[in-house]
C-alpha cells in the first residue's frame, strides 16, 4: 500500500495557503441532531431535473419512503428524513444566494422515526453486478456530497463510455474551516473505505487511490490502517494548498495527467468520489438505506459551538445554530459551504440539502473585506490562478462589457476557487466578477435556444400547414375526378338510347 512519503506527487500551478481555521470544529465527534418541527425538503438538491413529486397533502410516510422519483437521465429522486404527517408542497426559499422560491415537500416529523418495512440490503454487494450496483445507487438518491451534487450512479455508469482504470477518492478537503469530511474518515474509516471498494467494483477498475490533504494526520492514519489488507487501495497525503481537493488539479496532482479543457476526468480514465458519497454508497448497499442525512461543519468565530452535526436533509439552518448555541456576535457573512467556493446565504430559514458540507457564520475580522480600489496589475492573481488563466484581462474585458472576449481568454476553463480575489491586494471580487459573466452567458444561451426553438416550432408549423393544403387540394382533384368518372357512363347510357 502506497503512503505519502512513498508516492511520486506532480507539481500544480497556483494556488493559495489560506489560514484553514479547522481547529475550530476538528476536535468536535459527529453529533446527531434532533429533528426540528418541520422538515422542507426540495424536489431539486442535484444537478439535473427535480424530482417529480408521488405525494400529497395529508399522507402518512415512513423514514426512507420514496416522495419524490426521478426524471430523465440526470436526476435524483427525495426520501423521507423521518417518518411524519406530509404537510404541503409548495414554493420555500431555496438553499441558494438568490433566496428564490423552490418546490418543496413540507414534512412533520411524528416524534416515532420508523423506518419503512422493504428496506433491501444486500449481504454481499461484491456479488452485483456494476448495473445493480449503479441501479441501487441511483434509487438510493446518492448524488456528489462534496457539493457538485452530480447524480453519483451517473457516473458509476461512465465505464459504458470509457476506459477506466482508477477511482479517486477526493479526501483533501481543502476548503478552510471544514471538517465534516475528516471527522468521516477518522470516525467511519471501515464504512468509508466499504464504499470505496464497492464504487471501484461498480465502475470496474482495479485501483484506488484515495488522497488526503497532510493537515488531517489522524485522518490519513485511519485510512491507511482500513485499507492495509486492500492492496489495490493507495492512501495518498497530498500538500497543504488550495485549491487540492479541485477534481481536475487533484488527477493532475496524483497522476501528471492534464484534463481535456472542458472535458471529464473519464476521459483519461479516472473517476473521482467524494468521502461522504463513498459512505451514502455504502449505507445504500449493505443497509438499503437512502440518501436522507449528511454530516456538515457548523462553525465561524460568530457561532457560540463549532460543531460537526450528521443532519437530516430538509432541517433549516436556524435549527443548526440553535443547537450550536447561537450566536455569540451578529455575523456579517452566512456561507453554505466553505469561505473560497461557497454561497452567500439568504437567511437561515433555507434548508439542509444533499449538497450541503457546511454552514460558516463569519464576522468581519475573519472576512477582511477591504474597500474595493482600481487594479494595480501587479498579476498576483495570475500566480494564484491554477488554471493559468489571467483573471485582471478577463475582469477588464467582462467589465467593458465584451464577454466573448472573456471566453477566448478562458474564462469558461476557471473553477470559480477564488483564489485571484484572495490575493488581490485591491480586494477586487473577482470571483464573482466571473461567475456573473458565466451566468450572463448561459442566460443569452437559452435566450438564443428559446429563439432557435421558436423558429423551428414556426417552420415545422408552416411546412404542416403547406402539407395540410397540398392533402386538401390532393383531396379535392381526387373528389373531382370521381365524380367526373362517375357521370361519363350516365352520358353514355343517355347518348346510346337517343340513338335507339
Amino acid at each position: 500500500m502506497g503512503t505519502a512519503n512513498r508516492f511520486k506527487l506532480f507539481s500544480i500551478r497556483g494556488g493559495v495557503h489560506p489560514q484553514d481555521r479547522k481547529q475550530l470544529s476538528a476536535d468536535q465527534a459527529i453529533e446527531s441532531l434532533p429533528l426540528p418541527p418541520l422538515l422542507h425538503i426540495p424536489l431539486q438538491q442535484h444537478i439535473g431535473a427535480p424530482a417529480e413529486p408521488l405525494v400529497r397533502r395529508g399522507d402518512q410516510v415512513k423514514k426512507g419512503a420514496l416522495l419524490a422519483r426521478s426524471q430523465g437521465a440526470i436526476s435524483a429522486p427525495v426520501h423521507a428524513p423521518t417518518s411524519g404527517r406530509i404537510m404541503g408542497i409548495g414554493g420555500y426559499p431555496a438553499h441558494h444566494a438568490s433566496g428564490l422560491s423552490v418546490r418543496t415537500i413540507t414534512l412533520k416529523p411524528d416524534g416515532r422515526d420508523e423506518w419503512i418495512d422493504n428496506l433491501d440490503p444486500v449481504a454481499d454487494p461484491f456479488s452485483l453486478e456494476p448495473d445493480e450496483i449503479a441501479r441501487r445507487v441511483a434509487e438510493a438518491g446518492i448524488v456528489g456530497m462534496g457539493g457538485a451534487t452530480f447524480p453519483s450512479a451517473v457516473k458509476l455508469n461512465l465505464r459504458r463510455r470509457y476506459s477506466l482504470h482508477t477511482l479517486v477518492i477526493n479526501g483533501a478537503e481543502c476548503e478552510p474551516y471544514l471538517t465534516c469530511d475528516d471527522r468521516l474518515m477518522r470516525e467511519r474509516s471501515d464504512a468509508v473505505l466499504d464504499g470505496v471498494r464497492l464504487m471501484a467494483h461498480g465502475l470496474g477498475v482495479d485501483r484506488v487511490l484515495f488522497a488526503i490533504e497532510d493537515n488531517k494526520p489522524a485522518a490519513q492514519l485511519a485510512m491507511r490502517s482500513a485499507a492495509a489488507n486492500h492492496p489495490a487501495v493507495t492512501v495518498v497525503g497530498l500538500p497543504t494548498r488550495y485549491p487540492m481537493g479541485s477534481e481536475k488539479h487533484l488527477v493532475q496532482a496524483l497522476t501528471g495527467k492534464e484534463t481535456p479543457a472542458r472535458g471529464l476526468t473519464a476521459d483519461i480514465g479516472i473517476v473521482v468520489h467524494n468521502v461522504a458519497t463513498a459512505l451514502a454508497v455504502h449505507e445504500a448497499l449493505r443497509e438499503g438505506r437512502p440518501l436522507i442525512s449528511r454530516v456538515m461543519t457548523v462553525s465561524g468565530a460568530a457561532i457560540r459551538t463549532p460543531r460537526n452535526l450528521l443532519v437530516p436533509l430538509g432541517t433549516p439552518l436556524s435549527h443548526l445554530i440553535d443547537y450550536c448555541g447561537g450566536f455569540s456576535q451578529e455575523p456579517s457573512r452566512l456561507i453554505s459551504g466553505g469561505p473560497m467556493m461557497g454561497q452567500p446565504l439568504p437567511s437561515t430559514r433555507v434548508p439542509v440539502v444533499k449538497g450541503s458540507n457546511g454552514l460558516l457564520a463569519l464576522t468581519d475580522e475573519e472576512i477582511q473585506a477591504g474597500r474595493e480600489m482600481p487594479c494595480i496589475r501587479c498579476a498576483s492573481c495570475v500566480q494564484a490562478c491554477p488554471c493559468g488563466l489571467v483573471p485582471l484581462e478577463m475582469a477588464a474585458h467582462i467589465r467593458a462589457g465584451s464577454l466573448d472576449s472573456s471566453v477566448k481568454l478562458g474564462l469558461l476553463d476557471c473553477i470559480a476557487c477564488g483564489s485571484c480575489a484572495y490575493v488581490c491586494p485591491s480586494h477586487i471580487p473577482l470571483a464573482h466578477c466571473f461567475n456573473f459573466a458565466k451566468g450572463e452567458l448561459a442566460a443569452r444561451q437559452r435566450t438564443q435556444h428559446k429563439q432557435g426553438e421558436t423558429k423551428r416550432l414556426a417552420e415545422a408549423r408552416t411546412l404542416r400547414m403547406e402539407a395540410a393544403k397540398q392533402a386538401k387540394r390532393a383531396a379535392m382533384l381526387k373528389r373531382k375526378q370521381e365524380q367526373a368518372t362517375q357521370k361519363a357512363p350516365a352520358a353514355e347510357v343517355v347518348s346510346s338510347e337517343a340513338q335507339t
